[in-house]
């Protein structure tokens, strides 16, 4: 088949479009972010407190791997009183850890 005969998927989005789902999947390119999206879909919402402990990880480490996700678009965050709490504001990653959990259930 002859390479100007195909019609591939990303052909369908505009150059800025396949760059903003490129950044995307960069930032979930973590253990602990694709984890922070596991635990923000099941909870809805959390403050960082509770998503630091989640994870088990410094608060400082926590607070980055937040921010990067809010500035890329994934996450929403609301400070209430003296806490911010995030939830997560593009369901994109959703389905993207529920792929990988499937395919993982699939595969061993």
């Amino acid at each position: 088949m002859k390479t100007k005969e195909l019609s591939c998927a990303l052909e369908k989005m505009t150059p800025e479009s396949v760059g903003q789902a490129a950044e995307m999947l960069k930032t979930l390119a973590h253990p602990m972010r694709l984890r922070i999206v596991d635990v923000l879909n099941t909870a809805g919402e959390l403050p960082v407190c509770e998503i630091t402990e989640y994870l088990g990880i410094a608060q400082a480490a926590t607070s980055q791997h937040l921010n990067q996700m809010r500035r890329v678009g994934l996450l929403k965050a609301e400070r209430r009183g003296k806490a911010v709490w995030y939830s997560m504001a593009d369901a994109r990653p959703i389905a993207l850890l529920n792929c990988i959990c499937n395919c993982c259930d699939r595969n061993g």
